[in-house]
């Protein structure tokens, strides 16, 4: 080999190596210059949102801070008028009293005072009260007692079913305040199913208890002044154990109408989130001057100007 020739092997041999130092140095300074150039090109990060006090956590106004319940205070106050209503048991176990009651009147009265099976009227008061027994065809009064049976039943009957509908349906939104309709409305159910019953049974009711008195005979002057064909006695219609259910239970129903409390009725707040309602409120109060030092201004005191005058 000749002297050139070395000459040029050994000068390729260093330009390689200077090739392959000049990468080694670009990898090496390349993460470095390319951090502090993603650093200089990323934008500075947003804050963190703040987030949004809870509903329970909202402030009474802006900068006042809503103060935490004692450890002893209950979490939730209980509304007498919001809560379960009366039990359905309740109902069935007061109904079901009130139509054994009156079926059991109604088949003691039917096997003792029914003149067609041996029986008597029973004067239990000389004139003013007696058990007797009668049939009646119509409704309260002796409503509808001449009309046809045909007509008379049927309507009856679907009157005594939409009466014990509306019943059960006003019974299940009762609350718990409305003690009267608690009681009432079941004594009323018992009443008309006890009629019902005697309506399909037989096609008429049994009434037995007949009753006289002077303050009746009163009533009924007092009408005929303002209906002269109005007759004027001192009998009662004669009525049975359903009737006084059902007479009891309504006035019972007329109490709650004219004693239970509703509540009083609640303001609406404006339209808007919490917060918008507080500062309306606040804008909408008299605003109060404050000095430099944030207290609010008090009045002049009248007693040193009144020494001025008298010096």
């Amino acid at each position: 080999m000749t002297s050139e020739e070395s000459t040029s092997t050994q000068t390729s041999a260093e330009t390689a190596e200077s090739a392959d130092e000049a990468k080694t140095e670009s990898a090496t300074e390349t993460p470095a210059e390319t951090g502090s150039s993603a650093e200089s090109s990323e934008a500075p990060a947003d804050p963190l949102p703040i987030p949004a006090p809870e509903i329970g956590e909202e402030p009474i106004a802006p900068g006042v801070e809503r103060l935490e319940a004692p450890s002893f205070a209950a979490k939730k106050i209980a509304d007498p008028s919001v809560g379960p209503g009366p039990a359905p048991s309740f109902l069935a176990a007061v109904s079901i009293i009130s139509l054994v009651s009156d079926i059991g009147s109604k088949l003691w009265a039917e096997a003792n005072l029914n003149p067609l099976k041996s029986g008597a009227p029973l004067e239990l008061v000389k004139d003013r009260l007696t058990l007797m027994y009668a049939e009646n065809k119509g409704g309260a009064w002796g409503l509808l007692q001449g009309t046809r049976e045909d007509v008379r039943r049927p309507f009856f009957l679907l009157v005594s079913v939409a009466a014990i509908a509306f019943i059960v349906t006003l019974y299940r939104r009762l609350t718990p305040r409305q003690r009267a309709l608690k009681w009432g409305l079941p004594l009323v159910l018992g009443g008309a199913l006890g009629n019902v019953f005697d309506r399909i049974r037989y096609g008429f009711v049994v009434d037995f208890i007949d009753i006289r008195a002077d303050v009746i005979h009163k009533g009924n002057e007092l009408i005929a002044k303002y209906f002269p064909a109005h007759q004027v006695t001192d009998h009662w219609p004669t009525f049975n154990v359903a009737d006084i259910a059902i007479c009891v239970g309504v006035a019972l129903m007329a109490v709650d109408m004219f004693t239970s409390k509703r509540g009083p009725k609640r303001r609406p707040l404006p339209s808007g989130d919490l917060a918008s309602a507080v500062d309306a409120e606040i804008a909408a109060a008299p605003a109060t001057q404050t000095g430099e030092s944030g207290e609010a201004d008090k009045p002049a005191d009248p007693e040193p100007a009144a020494a001025v005058e008298k010096a």
